[in-house]
């Protein structure tokens, strides 16, 4: 039997484990997989069978939209205790709605269908995790639409940036850590990328976050509360 792994607390505060008995967290964790996915792979794709749930255990993954041009349109930053797939857990599902890919290397749970319908059958807490964690989504895109009609595109960065260092920031002595582009942090806060160069920039400037490859550091967090 697998016991919950005590070093990677992230995944197992998942909102999608939320509420479950230790032992119906064990039943899902006996008939799980473990995939491990390396970076720029392919976790789902839109328009493709929901065959499966899969459960973020380390790294990040991105679920995103392409427009007719070609382009990314973010809309999850996937970080440890992401369920991706709900769709799976409904008995006759929908095919997959968004595009998932990983950022980094990642380890996840996977549940083929079958098996999740089963156990979401057997154990009803699971459905209704599943379905809390889609209200939060649809809620969380509810207000980015209404901070893109109502807020500046500093104001829509700097919630950006302090949802990702809550949900996927790395707590370091000098800050925290937040493994994401200027371009994908562009789509995420419905900002062009020239625009979040430049806010970013100046930010760096008056020393509220240094710039690395790939991603930056918050050195003063709650100066973004003012932004």
């Amino acid at each position: 039997m697998r016991t919950i792994d005590e070093s990677g607390l992230a995944w197992v505060r998942s909102k999608f484990l939320a509420g479950l008995s230790d032992t119906v967290v064990r039943e899902l964790l006996d008939t799980a997989r473990i995939r491990h996915i390396a970076p720029k792979e392919d976790v789902i794709v839109r328009g493709g069978p929901p065959d499966y749930l899969f459960l973020v255990k380390t790294g990040r993954a991105k679920s995103y939209i392409l427009t007719e041009d070609g382009s990314e349109i973010v809309l999850l930053w996937a970080a440890p205790g992401e369920a991706l797939g709900l769709v799976s857990l409904l008995p006759s599902p929908p095919s997959y709605m968004v595009n998932t890919t990983t950022v980094t290397a990642c380890d996840c749970l996977v549940w083929d269908h079958a098996t999740i319908r089963k156990l979401a059958t057997e154990h009803p807490q699971i459905m209704e995790n599943g379905f809390r964690v889609a209200l939060y989504h649809l809620g969380a895109y509810m207000k980015r639409h209404v901070n893109l009609v109502t807020k500046s595109a500093e104001s829509r960065l700097a919630n950006q940036l302090i949802q990702l260092a809550t949900s996927a920031g790395e707590v370091r002595d000098s800050g925290i850590k937040i493994d994401i582009t200027n371009e994908q942090l562009s789509s995420l806060s419905d900002i062009g990328y020239f625009t979040t160069s430049r806010i970013l920039s100046k930010w760096q400037q008056d020393g509220m976050l240094s710039k690395e490859r790939g991603g930056l550091t918050l050195l003063a967090p709650e100066s973004l509360m003012t932004a």
